[in-house]
């Protein structure tokens, strides 16, 4: 326990000090009259009679004085203060961008020995990615033939899991708007002032539509300081092995834009050629941009309602008990 302001402390004296330093009150006073004969037969009138305090006794004097130091306790904030805790901060602000073009229905990424859904491997092990980021704010971006702001960034990574779970194939369209997806990452992060701004980039094609070419948009992307990691998706000659046509809109992955990219904004590229280097790419992340638990919190509670109101009640207690004399 802790006070807050023990300087109040200071005022434990000052009924001492009154009771010194103050001229006390008159103890008798006396009404001249030119005669008391008109005194001696009158009746008394219960109209001319004062009600004054009795002395008090010493028992309520000290009842008074601790009265007194409860109120001073309470003016000086005792505290209960818990132990620390600590707090992730990282101060950074992450996007990640998820291709949910046609291709990434191709099913030749392995998940617990199973061939599953390129997407559907994607956004489990995003998943469990995002969920380890507690203390950034962490937003979402889908893009197909178009790239749209999914979920803005935000502290709630529930949320963002959530939006992950919802995403699907052809959400955005069937094709691959990849420099418009890092353009609008670059425009969302650019907002967020002087924090540390990160893009995980995950597509398995080339850019097939949108407006900006991804080169122009790294480009953008490193003015606006948005470091970019990307990863490219699917196992070699998926086409080949007949797992994917020939003709998907994002089939040829155009890994040396992803590193061209990579390299302008100080980044990394990887390539995830199965679910296993999928998650080491995610975990070569938290390396990269650690979640820093420098912070901590010691929750405060305030204990002066304690004090004060036992004082109050003793004070309520002590006016009510203490009786009364009448006097002329």
């Amino acid at each position: 326990m802790t006070l807050a302001w023990p300087w109040m402390f200071l005022l434990l004296p000052l009924p001492w000090v009154v009771r010194r330093w103050l001229p006390p009150a008159a103890a008798d006073v006396a009404l001249r009259v030119p005669s008391a004969d008109d005194f001696a037969t009158a009746a008394p009138d219960r109209d001319t009679f004062t009600t004054v305090q009795a002395p008090a006794s010493r028992p309520e004097l000290r009842l008074a004085l601790a009265i007194w130091l409860l109120l001073v306790v309470a003016a000086a904030r005792p505290q209960w203060i818990d132990d620390a805790s600590p707090m992730p901060v990282s101060g950074r602000d992450l996007m990640i961008a998820f291709d949910v073009s046609a291709s990434m229905a191709t099913s030749d990424l392995r998940l617990d020995g199973r061939p599953l859904e390129r997407l559907h491997v994607a956004r489990t092990l995003a998943s469990d990615f995002v969920a380890r980021r507690d203390g950034d704010r962490v937003g979402l971006i889908v893009f197909g033939e178009r790239a749209y702001l999914h979920t803005p960034p935000t502290y709630d990574l529930a949320a963002v899991r959530a939006a992950l779970a919802a995403t699907a194939v052809g959400l955005a369209g069937r094709e691959t708007a990849l420099g418009d997806a890092i353009a609008l990452a670059a425009a969302r992060q650019s907002e967020s002032g002087d924090s540390d701004k990160v893009l995980i980039l995950l597509t398995d094609g080339a850019n097939t539509s949108g407006n900006l070419d991804p080169v122009q948009a790294g480009w953008i992307a490193a003015r606006a300081k948005l470091r970019i990691h990307a990863v490219g998706l699917g196992a070699p000659r998926a086409s080949a092995a007949g797992n994917a046509p020939d003709d998907a809109p994002s089939a040829g992955l155009d890994e040396a834009t992803l590193r061209r990219i990579a390299e302008q904004t100080g980044g990394s590229y990887h390539r995830a050629a199965d679910a296993e280097a999928l998650a080491a790419f995610y975990g070569l992340i938290d390396e990269l941009e650690p979640v820093v638990r420098d912070a901590s919190l010691r929750p405060v509670r305030e204990l002066h309602p304690w004090p004060l109101g036992l004082a109050l009640g003793l004070f309520a207690w002590l006016a009510l008990r203490r009786p009364r004399a009448a006097t002329a």
